[in-house]
């Protein structure tokens, strides 16, 4: 599982890195500022999970999905701490359906 660096976007602009998506998931920084940039290459959609590690009243939220179609990207954010932050790391947990020709990068605004 990777880490994500996080490329904070300037007024002076940003050459955003992409890396390729992890076949065991990455993690990224949260906030609500943050968000994630993931490209889909393939030919057949993919689905992106946010593991969520909130719970109301004893009770788990969801973890956050989001598909993207073939060929497609998404902006997925922001990323709020109090839904994603895994209590060891502060980090979020990202998973993929597949990883073949899916890039992604993280981002602050």
């Amino acid at each position: 599982m990777a880490i994500l660096a996080t490329q904070t976007i300037a007024l002076a602009g940003l050459d955003p890195a992409y890396t390729a998506a992890a076949g065991g998931g990455d993690k990224c920084e949260v906030g609500d500022r943050v968000f994630l940039h993931v490209k889909n290459g393939a030919a057949s959609p993919i689905t992106v999970t946010l593991t969520s590690t909130a719970a109301v009243r004893g009770q788990a939220a969801a973890n956050v999905t989001v598909t993207i179609a073939a060929s497609d990207d998404r902006m997925i954010g922001p990323l709020p701490p109090d839904l994603l932050a895994n209590a060891t790391d502060g980090l979020c947990a990202i998973g993929y359906s597949a990883v073949t020709t899916v890039i992604v990068a993280a981002f602050r605004l």
